[in-house]
């Protein structure tokens, strides 16, 4: 159904209109297709906030709402070649229906309004998603970004459990894992090229572990072997179902 749509009025018409929501961003590419769209409710580092999803055949893309339908800005693309998908289990009355959208790039949780378009959802991501990896040459990288732990998960360092969190004693990320850790816990800094070009936060345990690995490459090689939003409101009673295309 995808490919009967590429260079069609009606998807032509369809990623102008989604270019000129996001102010004149260009999205139209060879052989791109809109396949869907909805709200979501993406897990941001306070609490859940919705955003506007834009499925393309291989790109997602998606947006802070201004004006539901008519205007989004902080645009943000992952291609969809370097994403995995994995379902979430149910947690409390909030964090139901949702999913992991796992990349190197960034990697999140978001929520669907209920099952039936969680499962639409998954199944129109890996049908693209797969069509991606079957049509592309790109090496699939194993550094896979993290979905960061949502603040109120913890009141405690998830490293040494001792200190507690106060508006004094910051919460910080480990951007190599996720968990919620205190400063001391996270004094060290490491270069991940997919997320960031200078060295970022990491946890003392995720530090130690790509330290060994650096060492054991290094012996390896030697020795000849081969080898992160946060505005808008989280109300989901006017959510609109997701639409898909295709």
């Amino acid at each position: 159904m995808v490919d009967r749509l590429v260079d069609t009025e009606a998807n032509a018409r369809r990623v102008a209109n989604v270019e000129n929501c996001f102010g004149g961003e260009v999205l139209a590419a060879p052989n791109r297709v809109l396949v869907g769209e909805g709200v979501l409710q993406k897990q941001c580092r306070r609490k859940l906030k919705p955003r506007q999803f834009f499925l393309f055949n291989d790109v997602i893309v998606y947006g802070t709402i201004i004006i539901h339908r008519k205007k989004y800005n902080n645009m943000h693309l992952l291609p969809l070649d370097e994403v995995r998908i994995v379902a979430l289990d149910d947690i409390g009355p909030e964090r139901q229906n949702g999913w992991q959208i796992i990349s190197p790039r960034k990697s999140f949780n978001v929520y669907a309004a209920n099952s039936s378009e969680k499962r639409e959802w998954i199944q129109h991501l890996n049908t693209c998603i797969q069509g991606c990896q079957r049509k592309g040459t790109k090496k699939i990288t194993t550094e896979l970004a993290p979905a960061w732990i949502p603040d109120d998960a913890a009141t405690h360092c998830m490293i040494c459990s001792k200190m507690k969190f106060t508006p004094v004693n910051r919460k910080h990320h480990c951007r190599r894992c996720g968990k919620i850790v205190c400063n001391n816990c996270s004094l060290k800094r490491l270069l991940l090229p997919s997320q960031s070009s200078e060295p970022v936060r990491v946890c003392d345990p995720c530090f130690a572990e790509a330290s060994a690995k650096r060492i054991s490459d290094v012996k390896n090689d030697s020795s000849g072997d081969d080898d992160s939003d946060d505005n808008g409101a989280t109300n989901r009673e006017d959510q609109e179902p997701a639409q898909f295309f295709s």
